[in-house]
C-alpha cells in the first residue's frame, strides 16, 4: 500500500506520517525533513534556502524525483511532502491535512524553536509563497487544488493518535475493498 500525506507547514504531516509508519511498519520518506536538512547543511534558514531553491530548480526537482522514484517502486510506504499527493500518482490513499494559520504557527514556533509567532509567521508565509510559485512553475501544480486527495482532514482539533485512528479506518476499508488509484 502506498500512502501520501500532504499539507502546509505545521499542519501535522510529519507527525501523522511517523504515526502511520510505526503503526503499520511502513517505510516513511519525508520531503520536508530532507528540505530542512538541506537548509541546515547550507547553514540557512528555511525561507533563505527556499529562495535559493527558487533560483535553482535542481534542489526541488532532486527531492521530488527521488521521492517519486522510491514511492513508485515500493510497497508499504508513507510518502510525506507538500506535493506527494500529486507526484505519487499510483498512491492507494492520498491525505491532505490542514489547520488554521494560528494553529500551524504555534506548532512551527515549537518545532523549529523560533523566538516568537510573528517571526514564524513572516518565515512561514514567505516559504509558502515561494513554494507555491515554484510548484506552479516547475509542475503546473496549484498547491491549493486538493482535487487529487482522497481524504482531507483538519488537524487543529485532533491529536496525532486521533488523526491516526481516522486514517486507520480508511486504510482498513481499503484493505477490504481496494480501488484503483487515481
Amino acid at each position: 500500500m502506498r500512502i501520501t500525506v500532504s499539507g502546509l507547514p505545521g499542519s501535522g504531516t510529519t507527525s501523522l506520517s511517523r504515526y502511520l509508519s510505526e503503526r503499520y511498519g511502513f517505510t516513511m520518506i519525508s520531503a520536508g525533513e530532507v528540505f530542512r536538512q538541506c537548509a541546515k547543511e547550507h547553514n540557512m534558514e528555511l525561507a533563505e534556502f527556499g529562495r535559493l531553491a527558487e533560483k535553482d530548480p535542481a534542489y526541488d526537482k532532486m527531492i521530488d524525483a527521488r521521492q517519486k522514484e522510491i514511492a513508485e517502486k515500493s510497497d508499504n510506504i508513507i510518502v510525506e511532502g507538500r506535493l506527494s499527493g500529486w507526484m505519487v500518482e499510483n498512491a492507494d490513499l492520498k491525505i491532505w491535512l490542514f489547520a488554521p494559520i494560528s494553529c500551524r504557527l504555534d506548532r512551527i514556533v515549537f518545532r523549529d524553536q523560533i523566538a516568537d509567532v510573528e517571526t514564524a509567521k513572516a518565515i512561514t508565509l514567505e516559504r509558502e509563497h515561494c513554494e507555491a510559485i515554484r510548484y506552479q512553475q516547475y509542475y503546473s501544480i496549484d498547491i491549493n487544488d486538493h482535487s487529487v486527495y482522497h481524504l482531507i482532514l483538519n488537524s487543529e482539533h485532533w491529536g496525532v493518535d486521533d488523526l491516526g485512528k481516522i486514517v486507520a479506518a480508511a486504510i482498513d476499508q481499503l484493505k477490504k475493498t481496494p480501488f484503483a488509484a487515481s
